[in-house]
């Protein structure tokens, strides 16, 4: 543990030591008013649903954010458990292990991370952000994160199950090559000196990972205040990430509620304006990786539009608002978080056009 006058890895570490006592925090307005709603909404439905039978707009509401929430909350829940996991472990083991980030190598260890992390969009999303903090390269968590959400090992099995497993071996080769691509795009762009560099990233010298790692189990004693303590810290960590969440759950429940999915498969054909159409009802459409999944399908199988699907799965990240603001709001940039979209959405497009193409 670091003492209170040790170089601030934190922002509201920087006043531990200062002449000027440290600010009180003001309370998250958006972070209450979005758990309010969505607890709200999950309640009344969970335990009251009859109230609002007589209005059926408000119980199919109630009723998606519940379905929403069931569906992502083991994913944000590991999420929560990964960042405060990763805020004990030493940014010289994490810079180690993924490698330099300005490298090839180093990118493609952090698109493999991503690919075998068996969490949903919005778990990896608060990974990828502490990934960030611990002093990955800006390359190294745009590879990591766009190449990771629907990849878990769990949905690939659902998603051969409903397509086949030769598209969804395409789906995955094509999101690594894409991931790989951003990953050495934005580290180019980085050295170039039109996006900032991570302010976090450290050289880890004479850093040998694993022998690191046995003299910290050997010390660590992992007590039930441990445990509960660390949890703690994913939870406060993660507070900046799951305002948005909520934000986009209540979102997508309204979107579930006046616009039936059925007219969306309608315009989901096999042509530029069914892929122009995917592409924008998944940037509007904030959904985890659980829901998308079976829509995906849906526009593979029923609309005989594989492209369309692999864009609805990629557009979610590349042009989430959810991944958009955390960037913001991790990196302090607004043109790192727009430059996602800028560098990952060409790509898809023209990889979903060749997949309709082909799939004709």
């Amino acid at each position: 543990m670091s003492s209170c006058c040790s170089p601030p890895e934190t922002p509201e570490q920087q006043s531990c030591c200062g002449s000027e006592p440290a600010k009180k925090s003001r309370p998250d307005l958006l972070l209450w008013i979005t758990l309010s709603l969505v607890a709200l909404g999950y309640v009344i439905d969970l335990v009251a649903a009859d109230l609002v039978y007589p209005w059926p707009s408000l119980a199919s509401l109630v009723e998606a954010i519940r379905h929403l929430m069931d569906s992502m909350w083991i994913g944000l829940a590991l999420g929560m458990l990964f960042v405060g996991l990763l805020g004990r472990v030493p940014r010289e083991f994490v810079t180690s292990l993924l490698g330099k980030g300005d490298t090839f190598l180093g990118i493609l260890r952090a698109t493999i991370a991503g690919l075998f992390l068996d969490l949903c969009s919005h778990g990896i999303l608060l990974v990828a952000m502490r990934l960030y903090q611990r002093g990955a390269s800006l390359g190294q968590v745009m590879a990591f994160l766009i190449a990771s959400p629907w990849n878990s090992l769990s949905l690939t099995v659902i998603l051969i199950a409903l397509i086949g497993w030769k598209w969804t071996l395409l789906f995955v080769v094509f999101s690594m090559m894409i991931g790989i691509i951003s990953g050495l795009v934005f580290d180019l762009l980085v050295r170039k000196g039109a996006l900032p560099s991570n302010p976090n990233t450290i050289e880890a010298i004479d850093f040998q990972p694993w022998i690191e790692t046995k003299k910290g189990w050997r010390e660590t004693n992992f007590s039930v205040n441990w445990w509960s303590s660390m949890a703690w810290e994913g939870i406060k960590d993660s507070r900046m990430i799951v305002r948005w969440l909520l934000l986009g759950v209540i979102l997508a429940s309204a979107i579930r509620t006046f616009v039936p999915i059925d007219s969306f498969q309608t315009y989901f054909g096999a042509t530029l304006a069914g892929l122009g159409m995917t592409l924008i009802v998944a940037t509007i459409l904030e959904i985890c990786s659980e829901g998308s999944t079976p829509i995906a399908a849906d526009l593979v199988t029923r609309a005989q539009a594989p492209g369309n699907g692999f864009a609805f799965l990629m557009t979610g990240v590349a042009t989430d608002y959810t991944e958009i603001m955390s960037l913001r709001e991790t990196t302090g940039s607004w043109k790192v978080a727009l430059f996602l979209p800028i560098v990952t959405v060409p790509q898809v497009v023209v990889i979903s056009w060749v997949m309709n193409l082909v799939g004709r």
